[in-house]
Parts: C-alpha cells; sequence; structure tokens
C-alpha cells in the first residue's frame, strides 16, 4: 500500500469514528450512568412517576415514588400548590435516608417499612393475636379450622406487653414485571408480586398485582389479590401511609372520619381490641364536615360502619395554617374499618383504609364479620383507595 492510499483510508477511519461511533458511545454511556444514578432500595430500583402541573389557580399532582423492593411501598407522593410550589404529601425521609433505613438499619422482617412513606398491608393489617412460640419468634392462631403461623414482629412498651403479628407479610417483597408507561393524563406503573405462601405463613398460594397511577387530580393505588393455590385463604389488605402536616402546627390540622362507631381496645400500648364496637362520642366523633382538630389528642384507633357516599368513603385531613387539604378516597366495598394513628408528638396523620377489624381472627369477636374476605381458589379481591389534594 503507497503511503498516500494509507493516509487517506486513516483520515476515513477517523472520520467515520468520530462521525459515527464516538457518538453512539457516548450515548451508550450516558444511558449507562443515567441507569446507575437511580437508586436501588430492597435490591430493585426505585420507579420515580412525575408529570409537570399546568394549572395556575388549582393544586395538581406531580409525582409518586415507588420501591418495588419493598413491596411496592410508595415512599413519597407531592403536589403542586400554585404559587407555593411542590409540596410533600407523605412524611416520609429522602431517598438516601430511606435506602439507609431499609437496606441498613432494618430487620429481617422488614418493619422499619412501616415507620415512613406509605407500605401495602398484605394479607392482614394490623394486629393479630395467637399463642406463642417458646422462643417467642412466631405465634399460631385459627382459621377455619386451619393453623397460621406468623411472626410475632411487634410488642409494646410496657411492662407485661404481649407480642403480636402486625402489618402483613409483604415488607420485604420482591415485585416482578415491573412496568411503567403514560396513560391519558398521566403517569402508571404495574407490577405483580407471586407471594405464593407468604413464605410459609398463610394458607393457599396468591398473586398480587399492583396498579399506581398519577394523573394531575388524584394518585390511586389499587391491589389485587389472586387465590392461584388450591384451597381456600383468609385475605385482607390495607396500606400504612403518613400524611405530612406542612405547617408543622398539629394541633390546628382538623381530622374528618365519616364512620358512626369506634372499636375499643384495652390501652394505646397494646391496642388490643376489646371485641366491643361503641358510637363514637367526645374526640373521636369526626364526623362533622370540616373535621375536627387534632389538638393535643392522641389517637391509635379503629373506626367503622362507615358513610359511603357517591360509591367512595372519604376521610379529610385539612390545615388550614398550610391552607393545604388531602383526600383519602375509599373506593373498594371491601374496605370496612379506617384506622388513624396520630400521636401528638408527630407532625403527620396517618389514615388506613383496610378491609379488617384488628385481630381479626380472635374470639373477642365472637360471630361477627371481621372484614376477612374467604377466597376460594381462582377469586380475587381488589383494593382501592385514592389520594386527592385541594386548598380548603
Amino acid at each position: 500500500m503507497r503511503f498516500e492510499e494509507w493516509i487517506e483510508m486513516s483520515t476515513s477511519l477517523r472520520t467515520y469514528v468520530i462521525s459515527f461511533v464516538l457518538p453512539v458511545t457516548v450515548a451508550s454511556w450516558l444511558v449507562m450512568c443515567a441507569q446507575a444514578q437511580t437508586p436501588e432500595i430492597g435490591g430493585q430500583k426505585i420507579v420515580t412517576l412525575t408529570r409537570t402541573a399546568t394549572s395556575k389557580t388549582k393544586p395538581e399532582l406531580t409525582s409518586v415514588t415507588v420501591m418495588p423492593g419493598r413491596g411496592m411501598e410508595l415512599l413519597q407522593i407531592t403536589a403542586n400548590f400554585p404559587g407555593r410550589g411542590n409540596v410533600d404529601v407523605l412524611a416520609s425521609p429522602d431517598v438516601a435516608e430511606a435506602k439507609k433505613m431499609l437496606d441498613e438499619d432494618d430487620n429481617a422482617n422488614g418493619d422499619l417499612a412501616y415507620r415512613l412513606g406509605s407500605a401495602f398491608l398484605v394479607p392482614y393489617p394490623n394486629r393479630i393475636r395467637g399463642k406463642l412460640s417458646p422462643d417467642g419468634k412466631t405465634l399460631t392462631t385459627q382459621w377455619q379450622g386451619h393453623t397460621i403461623t406468623l411472626p410475632a414482629n411487634n410488642i409494646g412498651k410496657n411492662p407485661g406487653a404481649e407480642r403480636h403479628a402486625m402489618h402483613g407479610l409483604i415488607l420485604k417483597a420482591h415485585t416482578d414485571d415491573v412496568t411503567e408507561k403514560t396513560i391519558p393524563g398521566g403517569k402508571e406503573v404495574t407490577g405483580v408480586i407471586h407471594a405464593g405462601d407468604f413464605g410459609g405463613h398463610w394458607l393457599s398460594k396468591t398473586d398480587l398485582d399492583f396498579t399506581i397511577t398519577l394523573t394531575a387530580d388524584a394518585v390511586d393505588a389499587v391491589v389485587v389479590a389472586h387465590n392461584v393455590g388450591a384451597e381456600a385463604e383468609p385475605m385482607a389488605i390495607g396500606w400504612h401511609p403518613y400524611f405530612n402536616l406542612p405547617s408543622g402546627d398539629r394541633t390546628q390540622v382538623r381530622l374528618h372520619v365519616p364512620a358512626s362507631m369506634l372499636a375499643t381496645v384495652d390501652n394505646y400500648d397494646n391496642v388490643f381490641p376489646t371485641g366491643k364496637l361503641v358510637p363514637v362520642n367526645g374526640q373521636y366523633d369526626l364526623r362533622a364536615e370540616g373535621g375536627k382538630p387534632l389538638d393535643k389528642n392522641f389517637y391509635d384507633d379503629n373506626w367503622s360502619h362507615l358513610d359511603w357516599k357517591n360509591g367512595v368513603v372519604t376521610v379529610t385531613l385539612t390545615d388550614p395554617a398550610a391552607k393545604y387539604g388531602v383526600k383519602i378516597e375509599g373506593v373498594s366495598p371491601e374496605i370496612k374499618t379506617i384506622q388513624a394513628y396520630a400521636p401528638p408528638a408527630k407532625n403527620f396523620v396517618a389514615v388506613e383504609d383496610q378491609f379488617n377489624f384488628a385481630d381479626p381472627f380472635g374470639k373477642e369477636w365472637g360471630t361477627m364479620d371481621t372484614g376477612m374476605v374467604t377466597l376460594k381458589p381462582g377469586q380475587s379481591t381488589k383494593w382501592h383507595v385514592r389520594i386527592k389534594v385541594f386548598v380548603p
């Protein structure tokens, strides 16, 4: 090859590398960097759905952050209020702190998951009592002649408090087939948890389909439980959202719960139901349209006999000082109770739409329907709750 030909070929090769290969390489590198920068919690990348607010007169939902590696738990929801910008709807730490809590500080059962954001509670929200094992790690209870063995993962702080099971079995579950897509007016993420027998703690086998949808007007959370096994099983679904109080002044925040009956408990340490329902009164009567100020009242209570209107039961949390309000709409008729947790020293209120009363297998309830849905093989049940924001 002549020297001039070699020079010409080398120049052409450099031109090809610069004009084609280099941009492709850089683009691939940028994609890999973007993927690497998406944090993982629970061994799976978090998913953040976002949209840009367009209204200059009314608040709109703008984002929802989901953790597929932690049972599709919602880490945060944000909403834009014209003139104020984005506001955190949930009382929850940022991604870095949440990662430390859940990936480094948490226990084997994943109990820190229900201390932030909004964890989904399946196949049972709330507390379940039973016969404690000698090592204190598990308990047994009975359902229709079947023995169920559960992690005894919670206990009160007072001397003599009883260990019990609490808040379900998917706090550390991984999610398969996580898919994001654009829908009319917003975005959506779906996924499935093949829960099986929930690590040997439940009957039959269960698949859980999750759909989280973000639009300007609402965040919708839907969980559908399918019995894919060969025997009947009990099923209840709920969640544990900590709603933020933007003003920081809890005393003037107002809570509206449209319910006429309250489940009495032994005390606020165990919070075990006595099996008695009483008419709401005093600080527990929250039926007034504008709600009742939290003041310095403590709540960790369960309301029932809910007032449904236009196909939904709506709990309202209003922070007048911040000109901020959030509506929690229960859509599924299987939602029988509302649990609210509001300690005076904290800047949040947890509002938990759930199928069931606490300790649903307990003898204290007698023959009363405690809200557990019986799923025969091939049957399904759906839990659906919608979050909206408004200016009061």
